[in-house]
Formats: C-alpha cells, structure tokens, sequence
C-alpha cells in the first residue's frame, strides 16, 4: 500500500489487524496521527475509527467497555507521560480483569532541531522522562518504543498478539513524533503480511492427570461448593458451569463477580456470598478466582480439601495470596469443567447426588423467601434502599440489556440470564470506570440498552462532564443510574469493620467519609444535551426509569440521580 509516513503505515496496519476505534486524547505529539487520520478520511484510506476523549482515564475506560462487550482489541493513544499518568488508573483496572487493550502514548520529541518532529514547544522539555513507560510497566503484559519504520508490522504485531494471549491484559507502546514522521521507505510503499503471521498464543488446557484427582476428590464429597468470580469473562462458560453444576449437584456462589457465570434462575445458584457455605464444605472448587473468601472472617474447614481452576489459577502478579490450594489446574474453565465431567461421571453415587439436590432446593428457596422479604421491608423506605433500586433496575433492565456496576448494584436483588449481560468495576478499584465502560458498551453493540450503575464518588471520578460530552457527541445514549447516599460508604464501612466501637462509630459526622454539598448530577447531564431526574420517592422509581429508558430509546442520554441510603454490611 501507499504510506507517505510511519504514522500511515501504523494506523493502515492497526485496522488491518481489525482494531476498529482509536480511542485518544491528543497532545503535541500527535500531528503524525492526526495528519494521518485525515488524509485516510479524505482517501478513503485505512485507519481505525478515532473516538475522542476529553480525559485519559475516560478514554481508557470506554476502551475497557469496548473491548469487554465486543472481545476485540481496542487502541488507546494518550499525551506523552501527563496523559499516560491519567490513564494509569484505568490500565491497572483492565490488568486485573485481563481485558486486552492497546495503549499508546506519544514520547516527547528525541530530537532538539533537524528533524521533522523535532522539539518546536516550550513543554517538549518539561515533559521528557528518563522512563515513562517505568510508570505503569508492572501493570502492562508488555512495553516498547517504535523506533524506526521498518518495526512497524513487528511491533504492531507482538503488541496485539501478547494483549491477546490468555491472561490477557493491557500492552503499552509509545510512538516518537520523528519516528511517526519519517517517511515508510524512499518508495514510500509499505508491505506487510495479511493474515497476520504473529498470532496469540493458544490457551492451555488442563493436565489429564490433574483432572483425574480432582474427580477423586469431587466424587467423595458431601458437602462441596463451587466459587467463582470471574470465570463468566469467556461467554461459553455459563452453559458449561449450569450443566456441571445441576449434573452433579453442585451448588454455586459468585462472590464478587465482575461477569455473570451462571444465570439467576439457575437451581443451583445460591447468591454471593460464600462464607456460611465456606465454613462447612468438604469440598471447594475454585474457578477463575482471585479472592474466594476473605480469610479473616471465613476459611474452609482444615480437612477440607480446595481445588483452583483458572488461567492463572495462583495469581501469580498478585504479590501475596495465601488461600489453601490442594490442586491448581491451569486451564480455561468451559473445556476443563468438560473433561472433569467426563472424569467424574463414572465415580458419582447418584443417591448422594439427588439427596444434595433436595437439600439445596430447600435452601435455594429459603434465600429467595428471604430476599422478597427484604425487598418487601425496604421498598418504601426514604431515602431510597440500594437493594430497592436495584430490584426497579432489573425490573426495567429487560432481557437484552447490558448492566455496568460500579459498586452499588445488589446483584441477590437481580436477574441475569444470559452471559454478557452484566459487568463490574475491577478487583483493582479504581474509581470512575462506569460511566467510560458503558459507553464503551454501547459503542461495542449499539442496538442493546446499556445501563450504568454509579455510586456518587464514583460518578465523581468519571470526569463526569466529559463522559456526557462524549456520550452526546458521538450519539452514544446510555442511562446512568446515580446511587446517591453522600458519602464514601465503603470507607464508612471499612472504618467500623475495625473499629466497630470507636470514635468513628460514636461520631454524628465521622471525618473523610460525608460527600457534603454535592451538586446536582441530573443537572449535568442536561447540561450536555441529556435526561436527568432527581429521585427521591420509591414509589416514583419504576415510572422515572421507565421514562429515561424511553429518551434513551429516542437516542438521548439520561441520568437518574436517586438519593439513596447506604447500605450496612461487609466490604
């Protein structure tokens, strides 16, 4: 193809490979790109679709979301080291939750004068680093500099096929300007291989032998439990966990999850929280979890035995993680639960199975009374109960739609029945991935609802200006849905999880927790072209919902801001 620069030959490349959007946020060090950009719009060349983020951790974040919801690799250029520094964020998110993303940041001119892309800013010196990438290098599964044209389909090529090798995970390379400058070669022609000839690695699958003891172990068991978290990232697991489970009887929790991994109707879901089931099971099977339970309040009994299922099934970049482990089987979980099916199939007693099955049922729908119940007692209360919003949220959601959770959302007050229909903010915490995510989400499958769920610290930390700017200029509508109980409820928690008769716990106004003042986040919203309500009645939730997911069908964003209490419980 016809390349009169490095920076043609890059993006032509990056579509090739099938990354679609550019999700950036531009500085100085972009002119090569965006000089590309348009003459690849004005040619009718190649070059990804380029989504402007007014912030870095939004741009992250919607790449995040795009690349959850569509299991493509999505690009991400940012300014330098600044915005690479804003986007840090966002990448530890992606890095905890394996999701492959291409970032990219320019590099502060080489060059002082005679070049074309030498330094021709006063900031070209100030914002030069020794290391930049030394910022986030233990977050990314890799990082390099483009050094000279003839790299490009080398670099490009390692880059997306590492992001997507399983674990999967966010690469980082930055792009000088003199070298997105030079020219492709002096016939100005880049060649290049399509297909692709540097693919990712196939994942691995689990060892025979290994099966076979965890069928030993699972066909003894009176009392197993399985426990997962994330194995619901490959949609195909949910299929093959609901067909292992009821085969065997096996009852399941999903604590913490970040994807759905079996569905809500499913008879042996037994909710989210493993830790009356943790301390009486014989048997624990682990799938794709990094943290089963929390051992300070809950481990297993000592003579029960665990085994650890998953693509890293130790964690090994997690610096410290002592939870027991009797076999740890690497694998993706939908093929291994398929062996390990056919392994305990010929060991089962099926009156065991059966009497299990009894017992569960009973308990499943001991749960469910329980959580009608709690619904019944809270769906009046003022200000509003997030296990009430969150039951009007499922109740409005419809089959279809997609569920962004950053923190409130009661998933025990839920129906998910299909994977790909929910996901949550990462182990790594960083606030203000929701609102990016979900239009990210919607960016990845337009003709489905896509709902954000946001506390209001973390609404704050969505750069929340710029992610309804974003949502209304590139006609992105999504509803946000604000629990709003002002404060930082998790930090209320985790205080009085220490000190549950301190100072904190006497105090009216406990220091560093309480959101005072806050501004009126419909407002916002409107503000930008958008719907926003305030909510303040419970009975008035299920009509203002269905109201915003009308505008929302209308091509409008909208925002419910629903003033809420906050919840008592463990983090």
């Amino acid at each position: 193809m016809r390349a009169d620069s490095v920076a043609e030959a890059y993006l032509a490349l990056l579509a090739e490979r099938g990354v679609e959007y550019l999700f950036g946020n531009a500085g100085t060090d972009f002119p090569p790109i965006i000089e590309a950009l348009a003459k690849a719009e004005a040619s009718g060349g190649k070059a990804p679709r380029p989504i402007l983020a007014a912030h870095e951790n939004l741009a992250i974040s919607m790449a995040h979301g795009y690349a959850m919801v569509s299991g493509k690799v999505p690009a991400v250029m940012v300014h330098v080291n600044v915005g690479t520094a804003n986007t840090i964020c966002g990448i530890a998110n992606a890095a905890r939750e394996n999701v492959p993303i291409l970032v990219t940041a320019g590099r502060t001119p080489l060059t002082e004068e005679g070049l074309p892309g030498a330094r021709d800013a006063y900031i070209h010196w100030g914002q030069e680093m020794y290391d930049q990438a030394g910022m986030l290098r233990e977050l990314v599964k890799w990082d390099y500099e483009l050094r000279n044209g003839a790299q490009v389909e080398a670099v490009v090529d390692r880059a997306l096929s590492i992001a997507a090798s399983e674990p999967a995970g966010p690469v980082y390379l930055t792009l000088p300007r003199e070298v997105l400058a030079q020219g492709i070669n002096a016939a100005g022609e880049f060649t290049y291989e399509q297909p692709g000839r540097r693919v990712a690695a196939a994942p691995p699958r689990a060892d025979t032998s290994a099966l076979a003891e965890a069928a030993r172990i699972l066909a003894k068991a009176e009392n197993p439990l399985i426990v997962t978290t994330n194995a619901g990232r490959h949609p195909d697991v949910m299929a093959t966990l609901g067909a292992f489970a009821s085969r065997f009887a096996f009852p399941v929790v999903q604590f913490t999850p970040r994807y759905i991994s079996l569905a809500s109707s499913h008879e042996m879901q037994l909710g989210f929280d493993p830790a009356a089931r943790i301390a009486v099971a014989d048997v624990v099977l682990v799938l794709e979890s990094d943290v089963p339970w929390i051992p300070s309040r809950v481990s297993p009994p000592r003579d029960a035995q665990v085994i650890h299922i998953g693509l890293d099934p130790l964690f090994q970049n997690t610096p410290i993680r002592g939870f027991l482990c009797d076999l740890a089987i690497q694998s993706l979980v939908a093929p291994a639960l398929n062996e390990l099916s056919a392994a305990l199939e010929p060991l089962v007693d099926g009156t065991r199975i059966e009497t299990r099955r009894k017992r569960i049922a009973g308990e499943r729908a001991a749960l469910q009374v329980g959580l009608e119940r709690q619904r019944e007692e809270l769906r009046h209360t003022r200000p509003l109960h997030p296990a009430w919003v969150s039951h009007c949220v499922s109740e409005a959601k419809g089959a279809d739609a997609i569920v962004i959770s950053e923190y409130p959302l009661m998933l025990a007050h839920c129906d998910f029945e299909t994977p790909g229909s929910f996901f949550a903010s990462s182990s790594a915490s960083g606030l203000g991935w929701g609102f990016g995510a979900a239009l990210g989400a919607k960016l990845a499958s337009p003709g489905r609802l896509v709902i954000a769920t946001l506390g209001d610290g973390a609404f704050l930390f969505s750069n929340p200006v710029a992610a309804h700017y974003a949502a209304a200029a590139h006609d992105l509508p999504v509803l946000v849905v604000v629990y709003n109980n002002s404060m930082w409820n998790a930090v209320r928690r985790s205080t009085l999880t220490m000190y549950p008769s301190g100072a904190t716990a006497k105090s009216n106004k406990a220091p560093l927790m309480h959101l005072e003042a806050l501004p009126a986040f419909e407002r916002i919203c409107e503000a930008c072209g958008g719907y926003g309500e305030r909510v303040e009645d419970p009975d008035e939730l299920p009509k203002a919902l269905a109201r915003a997911i009308e505008e929302v069908k209308k091509g409008r964003h909208a925002l419910l801001n629903v003033i809420c209490a906050a919840p008592d419980g463990p983090i």
